[in-house]
C-alpha cells in the first residue's frame, strides 16, 4: 500500500510538473520562432533597401539624371497653388499643392518635384508658378534656366523667395550640382 501511495504521489507530481515543462518548452520554441521571424524581417528590409538602390541606379543612371527640387524662403508675398515644369518647351511634370505640402515648404522643407533621364547637351528648364500674389491677386510667373547636361547628375532647385526691395515674390533656379 505504501508503495502504491508513493507511486501515486510521484505520478501526481510528474503530472503537475509536466504542463510546466511543456509550457516552458513551448515558450522557448515561441521565443526562438519570434527571434527567427525578427531576423527574417531585418533581412527583408536590408534586401529591399539594396533593391531600391539598384533600381535607382538602373532607372536613373547619373550620366542621364535630372532632378528638380522646390523650396520656399519666407513666402509671405506668394501663396503657391501649382507648378508646371517644362523641359525644352515640352511639359514634363505638374504639381498641385495641398495645404499640408505648403505648410511643410513654409517650415523649410525641400520637395523633390521631378526626377528623370535626359540626354547630354543643351537644355532649357522652364517652371511656371501659379498662385496668389500680393493683395491676394492671381499670380502666374515663369522662370527659365539654360544648362548643359554633361556626364554627371544635374540637380536644380526652384527657389521662391520674398523680395523686400519691391515687395514682390522672386523666383530663381539654383544649381546644386552639374554645370
Amino acid at each position: 500500500m505504501r508503495f502504491q501511495f508513493i507511486n501515486t504521489a510521484l505520478f501526481s507530481l510528474l503530472l503537475l510538473g509536466w504542463p510546466a515543462l511543456s509550457v516552458s518548452a513551448a515558450d522557448s520554441a515561441e521565443t526562438s520562432a519570434q527571434q527567427q521571424l525578427e531576423q527574417l524581417k531585418q533581412q527583408a528590409i536590408a534586401l529591399n533597401r539594396e533593391l531600391f538602390i539598384l533600381e535607382e541606379e538602373l532607372l536613373f543612371p547619373p550620366q542621364t539624371q535630372l532632378a528638380v527640387f522646390v523650396s520656399v524662403d519666407a513666402g509671405s508675398l506668394f501663396q503657391l497653388d501649382s507648378i508646371i515644369l517644362k523641359l525644352n518647351d515640352e511639359s514634363i511634370d505638374a504639381h498641385l499643392y495641398t495645404a499640408s505640402e505648403l505648410a511643410g515648404l513654409q517650415r523649410g522643407a525641400i520637395q523633390p518635384l521631378y526626377k528623370g533621364n535626359i540626354r547630354a547637351g543643351e537644355h532649357t528648364l522652364t517652371a511656371v508658378f501659379v498662385g496668389k500674389g500680393p493683395q491676394d491677386r492671381d499670380y502666374r510667373r515663369a522662370v527659365s534656366h539654360r544648362f548643359t547636361k554633361a556626364d554627371e547628375a544635374m540637380l536644380l532647385e526652384l527657389k521662391i523667395s520674398d523680395s523686400s526691395a519691391d515687395y514682390q515674390p522672386d523666383f530663381s533656379v539654383e544649381v546644386w550640382s552639374g554645370n
